[in-house]
């Protein structure tokens, strides 16, 4: 019988360069994979590599239109490395710019040239003062309004986007949306979210300590907004069921326009159609030992030539750790495809100039 994971798109090749991630021994464990790179020792090895990322970064404010605004860290890259490439990092739900995989691939990209800019999602990195509405992954808005403030604020700058997890399947979902800004060169997603209901299910089927993992992190947000804006909510309730599913369903018929969980799931997938209008090269890497996302969901994602899928056999979520201590396959494997976009067609006045200045293979 035919593997039905070699029907997802391909494009034809892997990433130009990239060997295959085959970690040894103890690194194959999916939960390993998953877990280790935000505790210690790699959490206290990441954040150092991560010093000068951090430490020369500048507080944005963006201006994302409708009354949204969302706040990004921009570090321009070393003046004799500059290319003129800015990159823009996305993390995953309840995550932050500060998530360890999100400095790790920042500290590598500008270290070949490229300035950084990290954003927060709406009420991110202790961000919920910023909008009186509640963050919900369906606000795509958000982002693309942030994608066009951070084009005004680069201009000539080509723009290279990498998402983790949830913040992949909001970038996917940006390119393949008609208002993405020209000086956009193309996406790299890792381990995206490909159709939430499948996902939501594997939180609550799989080991509890994902579940756990989420509701801990959200609870805590939640609460941050409850004390900013108590007259606009009270969470009380809703936090003692400790479900996932309840929480979700409940905010999501209180405080969004959708009637149901289901209709609400369902805004935000990325299978079928919705990446038919990818006007952008879009890579992305997956593992099919994923513990969150079903890799069987990768062959209903659509057919275009835009989209190149690279599975691999380990990884887990987000992890794609060849070593303990070393870099890892995600940040390599990004760097590539960035290198292999083709540059959008930008005057090149600005290039080289910083923001500052210039105002699937299966393996």
């Amino acid at each position: 019988m035919a593997d039905p994971l070699s029907a997802i798109p391909s494009g034809g090749a892997p990433v130009a360069g990239e060997a295959p991630f085959r970690p040894r021994g103890w690194l194959r464990n999916t939960h390993l994979q998953s877990i280790l790179p935000s505790l210690p020792p790699r959490r206290l090895v990441t954040r150092h590599l991560a010093r000068s990322l951090r430490g020369a970064a500048q507080s944005w404010v963006l201006d994302c239109s409708a009354g949204v605004r969302l706040q990004a860290w921009y570090t321009a890259c070393r003046p004799a490395l500059a290319s003129g490439r800015t990159a823009v990092l996305l993390h995953g739900w309840e995550g932050s710019a500060d998530s360890c995989y999100v400095l790790s691939l920042g500290a590598v990209l500008r270290s070949q040239g490229y300035h950084v800019i990290r954003l927060n999602l709406r009420d991110h990195g202790l961000t919920q003062a910023l909008n009186r509405g509640l963050f919900h992954s369906c606000r795509l808005a958000d982002v693309t309004g942030a994608l066009r403030a951070i084009a005004h604020r680069c201009p000539g700058a080509p723009l290279y986007l990498a998402g983790f997890s949830l913040g992949g399947n909001f970038l996917l979902r940006a390119a393949a949306a008609p208002d993405l800004p020209a000086s956009i060169a193309g996406v790299v997603a890792v381990s995206p979210v490909l159709d939430p209901a499948r996902t939501l299910a594997a939180l609550e089927q799989g080991p509890a300590i994902y579940h756990h993992y989420f509701v801990r992190r959200w609870s805590r947000s939640l609460r941050r907004k409850q004390r900013l804006w108590p007259d606009d909510y009270e969470f009380a309730p809703l936090l003692r069921t400790r479900s996932l599913r309840r929480m979700t369903d409940e905010l999501v018929r209180a405080h969004t326009e959708f009637p149901d969980l289901a209709a609400y799931l369902d805004g935000y997938a990325l299978v079928g159609t919705r990446l038919q209008s990818l006007s952008v090269a879009a890579r992305i890497l997956a593992a099919q030992d994923d513990p969150m996302i079903p890799a069987a969901d990768l062959v209903r994602l659509a057919n275009t030539p835009l989209l190149r899928v690279t599975l691999t056999a380990h990884g887990g979520h987000c992890g794609f750790l060849n070593s303990l201590m070393g870099r890892a396959y995600c940040d390599q494997y990004t760097l590539n495809a960035f290198e292999q976009f083709a540059e959008p067609r930008l005057g090149r006045a600005a290039q080289g100039a910083s923001p500052a200045s210039a105002a699937a293979s299966v393996s």
